[in-house]
């Protein structure tokens, strides 16, 4: 199956890391793109790409403010991400689980061991 453009869906926009870390300043308020390429420490024609991309998607939204473009998050596009990766938490809960079993068994062995020196 042929691989969808990034921006026909949220998936494939978030998949990219810069992208992702945009979002993550989006998530703490609005922002100008200067403050953004400030914070990423990257070439403001970029971050405007990745905005862009994040926008044609939905999970951006942008106004003018002065001379000023505010980008903020709208995360109602990431609800099919989040839904989807719902689906796992029971596996990872039950690793969890094991890995803490795990970790009690090596803590009692070493008490254990402590208590026989």
């Amino acid at each position: 199956m042929a691989r969808a453009a990034t921006t026909t869906d949220a998936f494939n926009a978030v998949a990219e890391p810069r992208r992702r870390q945009i979002l993550d300043l989006l998530a703490l308020g609005e922002r100008p793109v200067n403050d953004l390429v400030d914070r990423l420490d990257l070439a403001q024609p970029l971050v405007s790409k990745h905005l862009r991309v994040l926008r044609e998607v939905g999970l951006v939204d942008v106004r003018d403010s002065g001379r000023q473009r505010l980008y903020r998050l709208n995360a109602a596009p990431l609800k099919s991400v989040h839904d989807w990766v719902k689906a796992f938490e029971r596996s990872w809960e039950e690793r969890f689980a094991a890995l803490d079993d795990v970790l009690e068994e090596l803590k009692a062995e070493e008490s254990s061991d402590d208590e026989h020196d």
